[in-house]
């Protein structure tokens, strides 16, 4: 599904990334989890298609970077980020920025289909969110205007959906809401996602990779890379683990 071969990114003469090679295969659904700089959103540009490596191999869902539409090619992605929804214009009715996702454009200039609009309302009723569907985005909460730019992502019908720290900014009870409502679509499409927060792994998530200044310390079955050792290793942190009801929680040492 991914394989990065010797990906190395360097940018105004700075290794951001450090010859990152990473098998990502069917049916697994990845955590990547790493410091503030570590490359973590840069890793996710690569895969998407909006950033190139300096070196390096990079084929996604069977295609060769270099050798694909990438316009085409960000169809079979669903990617979701803060960046992302502040594109959105925000007098535009909430049905109408989730339709965009099946274009994967960001805004309408012709006049959408009846089809595509029918999936937006289906998908807005699947979050919840159908009571908002004329409201002008700029009206959602926090937590709606997540599950509205899920909805969007899964418009398209994606093969991989990347979430970039998706619970951000969001309080405890909103938080949980949006990881059941993760868990729930997780037979969707395969799952990239990025957080600082361990205890945000839902069940769902089979494999972590940890990331520390631009390269990979750990990547594998979630209970075999989180250890306290490998956490250590990425964040210089001591920390105990315990796992519940297949989340891990982490309590954190002083010294």
């Amino acid at each position: 599904m991914i394989r990065l071969s010797n990906v190395t990114f360097i940018s105004e003469n700075n290794l951001i990334l450090d010859n990152i090679n990473w098998h990502v295969e069917r049916g697994q659904h990845w955590a990547l989890l790493g410091r503030n700089g570590s490359g973590k959103t840069t890793l996710l540009e690569i895969i998407s298609g909006y950033q190139f490596p300096t070196r390096g191999n990079v084929v996604v869902l069977g295609a060769a970077y270099g050798q694909v539409d990438l316009r085409e090619q960000r169809k079979r992605l669903g990617y979701i980020s803060q960046s992302l929804f502040e594109k959105l214009t925000p007098r535009d009715p909430v049905w109408e920025a989730v339709a965009t996702g099946a274009y994967a454009h960001l805004r309408f200039y012709e006049e959408i289909a009846p089809e595509v609009k029918e999936r937006a309302y289906e998908r807005l009723k699947q979050f919840g969110l159908e009571k908002h569907a004329e409201h002008p985005v700029g009206t959602l909460s926090q937590g709606e205007r997540k599950k509205a730019m899920l909805a969007r992502a899964l418009m398209g019908s994606p093969e991989l959906l990347i979430l970039d720290e998706p619970c951000s900014g969001l309080d405890l009870y909103q938080r949980e809401n949006y990881l059941e409502v993760l868990q729930s679509i997780s037979g969707e499409a395969a799952m990239l996602y990025v957080t600082h927060h361990m205890e945000e792994l839902f069940p769902a998530i089979t494999h972590v990779a940890l990331i520390r200044e631009g390269r990979l310390t750990a990547a594998g079955e979630k209970r075999d890379v989180l250890t306290a050792e490998n956490i250590k290793e990425a964040y210089d942190v001591s920390v105990t683990l315990e796992w519940e009801g297949e989340r891990p929680w982490v309590r954190v040492i002083k010294k």
